[in-house]
């Protein structure tokens, strides 16, 4: 069966831009727009708007979004069904994890999976870690590395890796008053004192819960995405910012920072994989969520 216009399809329904999909893809843009124009004629639909500047899915593009998803994971499985005499594994997965996860946690996992399963391809997407529980649920990936919500959304299953404290963190060398730097810091503490905090996402819920409980608003001056750029801001001297343990050990900048001691302290991170439970009927996901699970010291949460 020849699969390429699906996958061709889903490359450019995701990066909404012909010149990474055909890169993606190994085509020339010329090729790529050529196929997407006769999967356009044999369907009768229009899937994309474009014009110079704008690529994106029309509602009914968005419709055959969901069903190419759907018909290359359902021969996947029907594909390594009838090859399981052969005892190999084929095809590919698509993960989503933020760049400190990929060599936190992802080298490791893939360096023990690789040997064992070569032929799987693994198709990682890094950027913010905020949305990697939406794009598991929407199923843009089968798998993402993500801090596990206090509750877990219907249909998915979380399997965890580790814990990382959420630590208040400030400049080495800034104008902020010295009392911050000298003892355990309270709430009424923070009274005035400039915070860089993550748009959205799980710290920033948890830090805004922090302050309601004990009746106070942070003074904020900063909102940024990532947790890497709350680092950089607060060791620029701007002010204090809440960041995951794992991502402050891992930053280039952490000797320009000082983790301060707050009371109480901030719920932890618990970091893992997420993937729809419906999903683990694929042999190709159900590898990967299983030598997970074999490794030394990980525990399965659902």
């Amino acid at each position: 069966m020849d699969l390429r216009p699906l996958k061709q399809f889903l490359a450019l329904a995701e990066s909404l831009h012909f010149n990474r999909a055909s890169l993606i893809c190994h085509v020339s843009p010329s090729t790529l727009s050529r196929n997407i124009k006769q999967l356009e004629d044999q369907l009768g639909v229009t899937l994309f708007e474009r014009n110079n500047r704008i690529v994106s899915l029309t509602p009914k593009g968005k419709r055959f979004q969901a069903y190419a998803r759907e018909a290359l994971s359902q021969w996947d499985i029907i594909h390594n069904e009838l090859a399981a005499g052969a005892g190999k594994l084929h095809g590919s997965l698509s993960m989503y994890c933020s760049v400190t996860a990929s060599y936190s946690f992802l080298y490791e996992i893939l360096s023990q999976f690789r040997p064992r399963y070569p032929g799987i391809e693994i198709k990682l997407h890094t950027g913010d870690p905020e949305p990697a529980i939406q794009r598991v649920l929407t199923e843009q990936e089968d798998l993402a590395i993500a801090a596990r919500p206090d509750s877990l959304p219907t249909g998915l299953t979380f399997q965890q890796i580790a814990v990382s404290p959420l630590q208040f963190i400030a400049p080495v060398e800034s104008q902020l008053p010295k009392s911050l730097y000298e003892k355990t810091l309270l709430v009424d503490d923070f009274e005035g004192i400039p915070m860089i905090l993550q748009e959205k996402g799980i710290a920033r819920q948890r830090l805004d819960c922090w302050f309601q409980v004990n009746g106070r608003h942070p003074e904020i001056y900063a909102q940024v995405a990532g947790n890497e750029a709350i680092v950089s801001m607060v060791s620029l001297g701007f002010g204090v910012g809440v960041v995951p343990e794992i991502v402050l050990n891992n930053s280039p900048l952490a000797g320009n920072v000082q983790v301060l001691i707050v009371s109480p302290e901030l719920k932890p991170y618990k970091v893992g994989l997420c993937v729809l439970e419906k999903k683990l009927k694929n042999p190709l996901i159900a590898a990967f969520w299983r030598q997970l699970s074999e490794s030394q010291g990980l525990v399965v949460t659902k």
